[in-house]
């Protein structure tokens, strides 16, 4: 059985239902999609290049697509996971607008008995949880909200249809990637904007822009081969690693290799200019000082441009966004920043929102308040495992731990998809998806093979897991940051750092080794008679 239909999901489904297993897609929504089809807000679009954010499964397949855009917006991805749910002939094994409330582990019977929002109990031998790491909208944490008499509207839960903003007073809170991405669409639309921000972030100008012929003809001709590399890469988009310090080149240089960085749109991009970006806090300042820079050329109040400026973490140790005019949309007039810094945000009211200084009187609001990335999705299901222990509860205690981010110690037979200690949410997504869906189906396989009715990580092997991973963010600048990476955006949420910033290539290795010793550090048990 596996939870949701996105992009880890169908790919799950396809992979083992060539194994000739029985299987079955349990998800929310009406149709596949998962990320893609929850979040449609306006000015959506991928953070990854469009012809690297897709399967490589199939050649087939990546001949047959053509992708239009740089990156792509939400309706052309959309259209192409239900091209790929129609061609492999998918939706037959997925049960739609069904959602999973309860997982609980039967260790008489090596089996999980799953319960779904309709009442349905489905025993399963294994549980696939491919359900994503931003796919739990955080709700706002706001007094007040009931009160108000406006509509509101959460990023991550837009409507389907047309909002019509034209004489509205709009409301924006939050300025995080979905914030940056909606910002500059949002006011076209309304006749009076005020954005509430809590926390500047790093955006760099996206470059949208239609491909050319050209360029989808040489990636098409070459993708195997680039397949090749970018499984020796760090995040999967190919850049050449940097061999000098930000502190040993003149400033002419140093700027020189920032701009060229800048105008790629890539968001890994200025983090490899240099070697010492992500460790060193003066070569982190002077990368974070020239985007201040640019903000500051681009923003004709210097008083807005300031609050626009991130000064409270290091460049790239909280998620960089892309963006289309962001910066550009402060200079219009009827376009307002509120610093909620400066002026906390108390609550809303009946026709507004309130600050520490004044309300706001607004007509509508749109939240802009991001994830309970990573585990979130996961949390929210009454996940029980060995000794009736819950996920929730193991996390709570203990923050968020996996082995080889795939599986948990105490839930025998549950596999996770890009779960908690992974690398996947700094690199190409899919690559990691496909990655993961290869290794859980291979897992898979040899338990079949073999006769093997359950496997389990073992607890010394993921506390050996998570001290590895905590070591190698601690040799960087990302615990210096209250970012989504540490739960921080989640009130009460366990804290800990919840992916593996090691690179991709590392940690395929280190999969690949534990698969090779025989599932080395997992324990396989109680053999089918």
């Amino acid at each position: 059985m596996i939870v949701g239909a996105g992009i880890s999901g169908l790919y799950q489904l396809y992979k083992l239902r060539n194994l000739g297993l029985t299987t079955r897609v349990y998800e929310a929504g009406d149709d596949v999609g998962g990320t893609w089809y929850w979040n449609r807000y306006p000015g959506l679009r991928c953070d990854i290049s469009s012809m690297l954010y897709s399967y490589s499964f199939s050649p087939e397949l990546e001949q047959e697509w053509n992708w239009t855009e740089k990156y792509a917006t939400q309706p052309e991805i959309l259209r192409y996971v239900n091209h790929v749910a129609d061609r492999f002939d998918l939706r037959k094994d997925i049960t739609f607008s069904t959602r999973v409330v309860s997982a609980v582990y039967d260790e008489v019977n090596k089996l999980w008995q799953v319960t779904t929002d309709t009442g349905e109990v489905v025993e399963t031998q294994f549980l696939i949880m491919a359900t994503g790491v931003l796919s739990a909208p955080k709700k706002p944490d706001i007094a007040g909200i009931e009160k108000f008499r406006g509509s509101t509207y959460h990023t991550a839960q837009w409507p389907r249809e047309d909002v019509d903003f034209a004489g509205k007073r709009l409301a924006v809170i939050g300025t995080g990637s979905s914030g940056v991405q909606s910002i500059p669409i949002l006011a076209q639309r309304a006749a009076d904007m005020t954005v509430f921000q809590r926390t500047p972030c790093f955006t760099i100008p996206a470059g949208h822009r239609p491909l050319t012929e050209k360029e989808v003809a040489d990636m098409k001709a070459n993708y195997q081969e680039f397949h090749k590399l970018q499984h020796k890469s760090r995040t999967g988009v190919l850049m050449e690693p940097p061999s000098k310090s930000a502190l040993e080149v003149t400033e002419e240089e140093r700027n020189a290799a920032f701009q060229a960085a800048y105008e790629t749109g890539c968001i890994f991009a200025i983090g490899n200019t240099f070697h010492d970006i992500r460790i060193n806090k003066a070569a982190n300042e002077m990368a974070a000082e020239f985007l201040r820079q640019k903000i500051q050329s681009v923003v004709r109040d210097p008083e807005v441009a300031e609050s626009l400026s991130p000064r409270t973490f290091p460049y790239g140790t909280k998620r960089i966004c892309l963006d289309t005019k962001y910066y550009e949309t402060f200079n219009l007039p009827h376009v307002h920043l509120v610093d909620l810094r400066k002026t906390p945000l108390v609550e809303i009211t009946e026709t507004g929102v309130r600050t520490s200084e004044k309300e706001y009187e607004v007509d509508a609001i749109v939240f802009a308040t991001g994830f309970d990335a990573i585990t979130g999705a996961l949390t929210r299901i009454d996940i029980q495992g060995k000794g009736g222990v819950s996920l929730k509860h193991k996390w709570a205690e203990q923050g968020p731990r996996s082995y080889i981010s795939m599986a948990i110690s105490g839930f025998p037979n549950l596999f996770v998809v890009t779960g908690p200690l992974g690398p996947g949410v700094f690199s190409v997504m899919t690559m990691a998806i496909e990655h993961d869906v290869n290794w859980i189906t291979d897992c898979i396989r040899y338990l079949r093979e073999q006769s093997i009715a359950e496997i389990e990580a073992m607890a010394e092997a993921e506390d050996e897991w998570a001290e590895f991973v905590v070591s190698a963010a601690n040799k960087t600048l990302f615990p210096l940051a209250n970012s989504w990476y540490m739960g921080a955006n989640v009130p009460n949420k366990p804290r800990g750092f919840m992916a593996y910033v090691g690179g991709f290539a590392e940690y395929k290795q280190k999969c690949d080794e534990v698969a090779q010793k025989g599932y080395e550090g997992f324990a396989m048990l109680s053999p089918i008679l």
